[in-house]
């Protein structure tokens, strides 16, 4: 696994040399708006683009020859809008398939400082500034 500070550097660029040139297989992309062709440029071919929200715009340009060329899927999804019993089903099939994948470390996310909950408005406010890479956890 490789992490890449988008701010300092052109992440397809390090996707790309940290693929050996081949790209990967899906991007879970939720920035949207400019970064998708720079997200088609680390696929490989036939590789698929999943848009999962839109932080950054709902439009962008897109150059459907590269697209077809490489044979790329572009699709989206979004949980917010689904009924309680398919958001349930999501839940179940994560449980049953992913769970058992992060309990033997095989992915593992990176975590970047834990804040109790009476710590809120810190957490906050270190979202806000966007230097952060990897997660925060809340503990309740």
């Amino acid at each position: 696994m490789e992490c890449f500070d988008y701010k300092k550097c052109k992440f397809e660029e390090e996707v790309l040399k940290f693929t050996e040139n081949r790209g990967v297989d899906v991007i879970l992309d939720m920035v949207a708006g400019p970064y998708i062709n720079r997200n088609l440029k680390c696929l490989r071919e036939d590789g698929r683009l999943v848009i999962i929200a839109v932080q950054g715009g709902l439009k962008a340009e897109i150059n459907f020859g590269y697209l077809m060329r490489n044979r790329h899927t572009v699709t989206g999804s979004t949980l917010r809008p689904q009924s309680d019993k398919s958001k349930a089903a999501y839940t179940r099939s994560l449980i049953k398939n992913v769970w058992p994948i992060l309990n033997k470390n095989k992915i593992k996310p990176i975590i970047q400082k834990i804040f109790s909950f009476s710590k809120i408005s810190h957490a906050h406010k270190a979202l806000e500034k966007g230097e952060h890479i990897g997660k925060f956890v809340l503990k309740i």
